[in-house]
């Protein structure tokens, strides 16, 4: 299957922005929820943001109200606007689709699964982008 492919990292200094974007399967559009995880220097993996077919998304505790995630009408673009970034936001960030028998699960208890869910075998990765905020 075609990896997504994101872009838009790079290195801000603290209370800065970025916006990451993320072209996905086509093959996968209707059949899957979109999300973000990210990856920090400590190896700890987080899932960050997931969007579901009807529009309603989710957020990890540690980035609500800073970061937005989105897509295109077309759902060919995966979007997430990361304001005022902190150093504990460095991480390497991950757009993922997330094959539709899954979204239920992490739609249910996001802050407990998604970290489970989002680096599974089963969903669909790209190669990532790394975010870098220094103080």
């Amino acid at each position: 299957q075609v990896q997504p492919v994101e872009s838009g990292g790079g290195s801000v200094q603290s209370g800065g922005s970025l916006r990451l974007s993320c072209a996905t399967s086509s093959a996968l559009r209707s059949s899957s929820c979109l999300g973000w995880f990210r990856n920090s220097p400590g190896n700890e993996r987080e899932g960050i943001a997931a969007i579901y077919t009807d529009g309603r998304a989710d957020y990890a505790d540690s980035v609500k109200g800073r970061f937005t995630i989105s897509q295109d009408n077309a759902k060919t673009s995966l979007y997430l606007q990361m304001n005022n970034l902190q150093p504990e936001d460095t991480a390497m960030c991950y757009c993922v689709e997330v094959p539709v028998r899954f979204c239920g699960s992490l739609r249910k208890d996001f802050g407990g699964r998604s970290a489970t869910i989002m680096t599974s075998e089963y969903v669909n990765a790209g190669q990532g982008t790394q975010v870098t905020v220094s103080a």
